[in-house]
């Protein structure tokens, strides 16, 4: 092979891989926001990154379809379109480095408020006019590769206007980097100074500026040098959205870093390398002579496959020795996710017993049998098996085996309650009675053989293991409960002081009684009644904004006001049946789906009693986050800029 040939295979291959990692962008900024959007959505840095991201997607959807278009005017649309995130790219940039300046303290004194509005409009009528008229842009021109539109009478004044909104952004960032304090929040601005750089520079359509003309350039340095600028643009968005992915959250760091880490793991590494493989797989099977569209698919399974199996080995190990710093916290981190693994259910504890039961029923050769856990407030069936429903009088057969009366004995341990016998479950270590094991006696063989005996006290003694076992993981989740409100406190004033010190020291929003019996109340009637309707919570403004909204209908009004106060409530993440979401569950199921107390408490695995008390935190913690949704219309909206002064 000549040399000319070398040089022109090689820039082929750039030229390929400019495509596959052009794709790959999108994916990743694709799956980037939508991380952005389901985990920061509250935050309003990340929420202006957001745009930033959907900037980008939107160009490099349009530079991958025009690659692949053939079609003149399907090559145009596609250019045109990109156009939406050219456009938007510097004001979307300004306006995120303007809630950068606001996360660190320094707020708007109207200035970058109207600014970012402005901008916003001239986007707006940048993009009107690249994508309707020729003023801006105009005929596409294909140059190897290469396609770009011819820029127009008003590029040049737009190029001015998107290099002056960048530094000034850019200015802007540097101003908050230096207003942080401590050392992880210095590095993480840092991060983002440097990253940003390639915000414009990645959707900026620099071949305009040259007239478009890529013969200064050899085909192989100019596909080389885009295959270089897109691996840094793809680091460089994954290194930002590492560092916003901080904001608006409370959770430790350790979290955030790992639900980045698998988000990005099984989301844009696995359908980029997928990608990959599926177009060299074509083009070997074009080379080949083969069937293009099995050995693709065959090989993107395959690869998918074979990726998950791999991240399900490594994900953990790496996670561990990553984000969970020296050995002690390795250590302290490695016993909870432990615990969780191993943690005994309700449902597991009544799985367990239903075999114990069976176990016992086979043994003795009787037709029924049930479990009962002793509680304080009487017996509780756990397990049962047969078509014989357990006696109505369990309470006084529990109150009966723990006084050691129950009837008579007719083996050691073991006693006679009507047609049943029964054999106490005692805990290992204070000897107490925690439960009863009872079996339908057999009318053909009223004695127990020995073997019969020991054997079921061996099963006695394991199903007395498991109520044990879920009694202490009971207190311990009464403990978790209690300590988790503190723990939530002091991780919000941490996420809060981030980039703010001040924030330490803001006062927390005060609930009186008054506020939370008229929450209780119009939580009460949330899907109607004169509670709700007369409710003194329409005096406050949150509920008269909300007015606004529900076209003056106030019951509409309360109960979307409630509505978003449950849902701040709610912890991140999936929902799950657990501690962490014990308070967010008894809210919706309790008063959204208006379910009845009973069911709510077996649902959650939980005694009436209890519920009732983690009731009245749940709708505390309602009527604080109404107290905080109404400071934030008096004071200082999130949302809104500050007119006074910094």
């Amino acid at each position: 092979m000549s040399l000319p040939d070398l040089l022109t295979f090689f820039a082929n291959f750039f030229a390929w891989l400019n495509q596959i990692l052009t794709a790959t962008i999108v994916i990743t900024a694709l799956s980037l926001l939508m991380y952005s959007l389901t985990f920061n959505l509250h935050d309003r840095a990340a929420r202006s990154f957001s745009t930033v991201l959907f900037a980008i997607s939107v160009v490099f959807v349009g530079d991958s379809f025009a690659a692949i278009s053939t079609r003149p005017e399907t090559i145009e649309a596609w250019l045109r379109f990109q156009w939406l995130g050219i456009a938007f790219m510097p004001t979307a940039y300004f306006h995120f480095s303007d809630a950068m300046l606001a996360t660190t303290g320094l707020l708007s004194r109207g200035r970058r408020y109207v600014a970012v509005r402005i901008g916003y409009l001239l986007s707006a009528i940048f993009f009107i006019v690249a994508a309707f008229t020729d003023w801006l842009v105009f005929d596409p021109t294909v140059e190897g590769r290469a396609q770009h539109l011819q820029a127009g009478a008003l590029f040049y004044i737009f190029t001015v206007l998107f290099a002056l909104a960048s530094i000034v952004a850019w200015f802007n960032l540097y101003r908050a980097y230096r207003r942080c304090l401590t050392a992880n929040t210095r590095r993480r601005a840092a991060y983002l100074l440097i990253a940003s750089i390639a915000l414009p520079i990645s959707v900026f359509p620099y071949l305009l500026l040259v007239g478009g003309s890529t013969p200064s350039l050899h085909p192989l340095i100019f596909w080389w040098l885009s295959v270089l600028g897109n691996l840094i643009i793809g680091a460089m968005i994954t290194l930002m959205a590492y560092v916003v992915a901080f904001f608006g959250t409370a959770q430790p760091d350790r979290v955030i870093k790992s639900r980045l880490f698998q988000h990005l793991l099984r989301g844009p590494f696995v359908a980029s390398i997928v990608l990959g493989i599926m177009v060299i797989a074509g083009r070997a099977a074009r080379a080949l002579g083969n069937g293009e569209s099995q050995v693709v698919a065959v090989a993107a399974i395959g690869t998918l496959i074979l990726l998950q199996y791999v991240i399900t080995l490594v994900r953990i190990p790496l996670e561990r020795r990553l984000f969970y710093g020296g050995l002690k916290d390795r250590s302290d981190v490695l016993r909870i996710q432990t615990l969780g693994e191993r943690l005994l259910t309700a449902d597991d504890t009544h799985e367990f017993l239903e075999s114990v039961t069976a176990a016992a029923c086979d043994l003795l050769r009787v037709r029924s049998a049930f479990v009962a856990a002793v509680e304080s407030d009487g017996a509780r069936v756990e397990a049962k098996i047969g078509l014989d429903n357990p006696p109505e009088d369990s309470n006084v057969l529990t109150l009966a085996v723990m006084q050691n009366g129950a009837g008579a004995a007719i083996q050691s341990g073991l006693f006679v309650w009507d047609d049943y016998w029964v054999l106490p479950l005692r805990s290992g270590i204070e000897s107490e009675v925690i439960g009863l094991l009872a079996l339908k006696a057999r009318a053909d063989q009223p004695d127990l053989t020995h073997e019969e005996a020991r054997t079921l006290q061996a099963l006695a003694d394991r199903a007395a293991a498991a109520l044990e076992d879920r009694r202490a993981q009971r207190k311990l989740f009464s403990t978790v409960e209690t300590l988790l409100p503190q723990v939530e406190r002091l991780q919000k004033l941490r996420a809060a002081s981030r980039y703010a010190s001040a924030n330490v020291i803001k006062p927390e929003p005060k609930v009186d009684a008054g506020l939370i019996q008229s929450v209780r109340e119009a939580l009460s009637q949330y899907w109607g009644g004169p509670k709700l309707i007369n409710s003194p919570l329409l005096r406050l403004k949150v509920v008269e904004r909300a007015l606004q909204d529900h076209d003056g209908n106030a019951a509409n009004a309360l109960r979307a006001v409630l509505h978003d106060a449950i849902e701040r409530v709610k912890p991140e993440g999936q929902r799950r049946f657990t501690a962490e979401w014990i308070i967010y569950n008894i809210l919706e199921m309790k008063f959204m789906q208006g379910r009845r107390v009973r069911e709510v408490a077996m649902r959650l695995s939980v005694s009436e009693a209890d519920l009732y008390r983690k009731q009245r935190v749940a709708i505390e913690q309602v009527a604080r986050m109404i107290a905080t949704m109404e400071r934030e219309i008096e004071g200082v909206d999130e949302d809104e800029y500050t007119i006074a002064g910094d």
